[in-house]
């Protein structure tokens, strides 16, 4: 099939929704969304705008929590998109970002305490993964930060724990997916990979 080049003004062709847990310097928790999160094994990778305020807060303060939220807490991450927990809203988003200190009140969510790090996770979303900061750094491009950080615990609903607590019921977890600036949920299960360890999908199972 043939193909054509374009020059898209972002490339997120479907990731999952993070809302990111962050120290403020004042020991509150900072909340912000992002997609640019993936996690192999007990290592998750997570890529900012390096001046932004979530980005310097982990270069200071290692502690965080990534919040993934289902498909039907969409509204709630748009209300946090146009808000800074910086005390002056950066020259480049000046006009579209306003500075906001509680922004689980803003997004009408609720802060509950983590386990193991000393920032907030918020109650709503259904899979909250406890987390620290092991590295920080630049990939060559300035404007952007790369973070690296251990899984150190897991929290998720009782309706997506399986009865063993290591897996999660894949049938009942509905995430959320940012698609080139867009909000989506999931569709109907397609297939599993080899190396799944869930019970096999009643949708699935042969006739």
């Amino acid at each position: 099939m043939d193909s054509v080049v374009i020059d898209p003004p972002v490339l997120y062709p479907g990731t999952p929704v993070v809302l990111l847990s962050s120290a403020n310097a004042d020991g509150t928790t900072n909340l912000a969304p992002m997609s640019s999160a993936w996690v192999l094994g007990r290592t998750a990778v997570l890529g900012f705008g390096s001046t932004g305020h979530t980005f310097s807060n982990l270069r200071e303060r290692p502690d965080c929590v990534l919040n993934y939220p289902s498909a039907d807490l969409w509204p709630a991450v748009e209300r946090l998109a146009g808000l800074t927990g910086a005390p002056v809203v950066p020259e480049h988003k000046a006009g579209q970002f306003r500075t906001e200190r509680d922004k689980f009140g803003a997004a009408r969510l609720t802060p509950v305490p983590a386990d193991l790090v000393a920032v907030d996770r918020v109650a709503e979303c259904p899979l909250q993964v406890e987390c620290r900061v092991t590295a920080a750094r630049h990939p060559g491009d300035p404007a952007v930060g790369i973070v690296e950080v251990e899984v150190l615990r897991v929290h998720v609903h009782p309706a997506l724990a399986e009865p063993d607590l290591r897996h999660i019921r894949v049938a009942a977890w509905e995430p959320l997916f940012y698609v080139f600036r867009h909000y989506v949920g999931r569709g109907p299960e397609l297939g599993r990979t080899f190396r799944a360890t869930t019970a096999e999908s009643a949708s699935l199972s042969p006739r």
